[in-house]
């Protein structure tokens, strides 16, 4: 693979700041947590620190800050102080200049602001790496929050991305640590999640499927599109009125009880994933907000993951038995859902999986073991060769951010019991679902179709019948031993209806006088009884000590 000249910088940039934290303290530590899952948080002083990490990241440009920012909801990698000042990441970017604001709103929406907008703040409301949220009222008066991309963000993220793709082909090329576990294919979702974010238009959309998702939870809120003000770099909203659900006071927290919140977001959250496909995949404190009325809005829409039919019941599955603690049917999941080949330590995953489970049975949910799990079973899967799907990845990171959220609002509360009084609800939910008029009527032409071509089918077998054209082709590992077993069997049928051929002759035979007699009986029928008997033994000693099926069995 050739490095052309004009990304030397953008190499020698990574290069230099992987050579920095390589060999340091906090990746070794980090490092060590993500292997024993330690769940103790060190504060000890690194040779880098919190600040410098930040400093180093913004330096990097957007696509490293997007990346600080996912690390910032990390609580199992690194230690407090670092996932603190990482979290400024995602309030904290230098702002655009009002003037590139206000070109790109108009340019995007084909109009002047003054005309859109009865009033357009010039400060901004939150400022991240991607893009920044202004509030503005309409014309009719409704408050909105206008959410504007930041001028040529799409190009910095495809060329880091470019690079970080090249970078991660080499690794995976020449390193095995690397194409264990498949740094090629983490990046490759890593941009698919971040290009998609960068599509306004497909935000709009993602808030709008998510509200009608979740409009039977009435204590949460997603703010809908106002889509005459939207386009693929602005996106216009409600106004949602709320702070971080981190800057839930202590006081509050003592004065009010959250429980009842706490689980109607974990039921919401379970219906995505399991019922609806279709996730909110960045739930951290920064996308969750605690309204002014006591409710959760949930915002930023951009990323979202998206889970196929097989995969919902796959997890379904998985979630019962990690509810139910029952390991050994959680590792038989995991390796249904996952790709192997024969050198996969299938018995050291199953075992350490055993006493994983076992030992997350009385946690609650201040221990926010439940996303971790996840993520632990993902690196002991790729550490013993097998390769769980990365939705898997996806989904441990969705519920290690739900269990901060809901240790916030009540650390007693029992997940796990939670989960399974929740999971309950939605299997008659979706077996429900499946019982509705279009699937029937699915089925209905399935069958339709079915009944249509038998006809034509079975003329057409039985035209090649007639005609001695039919053809069965066997697909066999060897074809010539499946063609001497058929022969073998063949042969002894045939032996045995000459064996069975000759008995009966021999038996008519002895109602027929004859001089020739032995013992007193016909002599050729006693000859035939005899010859029929040889024969007999000779097979059963053929088919009991020389057949290779039989001796392979003993």
């Amino acid at each position: 693979m050739s490095v052309l000249p004009n990304n030397m910088h953008r190499y020698q940039k990574f290069i230099s700041f992987m050579l920095k934290y390589w060999h340091s303290d906090l990746f070794r530590s980090t490092a060590s947590q993500m292997m024993e899952g330690n769940e103790e948080n060190h504060e000890d002083n690194f040779d880098q620190s919190p600040e410098e990490l930040v400093e180093d990241l913004k330096k990097m440009g957007p696509t490293y800050i997007k990346l600080g920012q996912l690390l910032s909801t990390r609580p199992d990698l690194l230690p407090d102080a670092y996932l603190q000042e990482l979290a400024s990441l995602q309030d904290d970017v230098p702002p655009i200049p009002y003037e590139e604001v206000h070109k790109i709103v108009e340019e995007e929406l084909g109009t002047r602001i003054s005309k859109a907008f009865n009033s357009f703040e010039e400060k901004p409301l939150a400022s991240a790496s991607i893009g920044q949220v202004h509030y503005a009222t309409l014309r009719s008066g409704q408050p909105v929050a206008v959410k504007v991309q930041r001028p040529g963000i799409r190009l910095k993220f495809l060329e880091d991305l470019d690079t970080l793709r090249e970078l991660a082909d080499l690794a995976v090329k020449h390193t095995q640590t690397a194409k264990k576990y498949s740094f090629d294919q983490v990046l490759e979702e890593l941009r698919h999640i971040l290009l998609q974010e960068l599509d306004y238009t497909r935000e709009a959309k993602n808030l709008e499927t998510l509200g009608n998702n979740l409009s039977k939870y009435k204590q949460l809120v997603v703010p809908q599109p106002i889509n005459d003000y939207c386009s693929g770099k602005v996106l216009s909203m409600e106004f949602i009125e709320g702070k971080k659900i981190t800057k839930l006071s202590p006081l509050k927290q003592l004065e009010v009880d959250y429980s009842p919140l706490a689980d109607e977001l974990v039921q919401a959250y379970l219906q995505q994933i399991i019922n609806d496909g279709f996730v909110h995949a960045d739930p951290h404190p920064g996308n969750v907000q605690f309204t002014s009325d006591d409710k959760i809005a949930l915002i930023d829409l951009g990323m979202v993951a998206k889970f196929t039919p097989q995969l919902q019941e796959y997890i379904l599955q998985l979630l019962i038995s990690i509810s139910t603690t029952n390991g050994s049917e959680t590792a038989k999941i995991l390796l249904r859902m996952s790709k192997y080949d024969d050198l996969a330590r299938i018995d050291i995953f199953q075992k350490t999986i055993s006493d994983l489970i076992m030992d997350s049975e009385h946690s609650t949910a201040r221990d926010m073991q439940t996303g971790r799990l996840l993520i632990q079973l993902n690196r002991l899967a790729a550490e013993c060769g097998i390769h769980l799907p990365v939705e898997i990845n996806i989904l441990g990171k969705i519920l290690l951010n739900m269990d901060q959220l809901v240790a916030i609002l009540d650390p007693d509360f029992d997940l796990k019991k939670a989960i399974q009084q929740h999971v309950q609800k939605i299997m008659r939910k979706k077996a429900y679902e499946e019982l509705k008029p279009e699937n029937f009527f699915s089925m209905l032409l399935e069958s339709k179709k079915l009944t249509e071509n038998m006809p034509e089918r079975l003329n057409k077998i039985s035209e090649n019948l007639a005609n001695n054209e039919l053809k069965i082709q066997i697909d066999a590992i060897d074809e010539k031993r499946v063609t001497d077993g058929f022969q073998k069997v063949a042969n002894r049928i045939t032996l045995g209806l000459i064996i069975a051929a000759t008995i009966i002759g021999a038996a008519m035979l002895m109602q027929v006088p004859s001089s020739f007699t032995i013992f007193g009986y016909p002599g050729l029928a006693i000859l035939l009884f005899l010859l029929a008997a040889a024969g007999g033994i000779v097979l059963s000693y053929i088919i009991v000590f020389k057949d290779e099926n039989l001796n392979n069995r003993k």
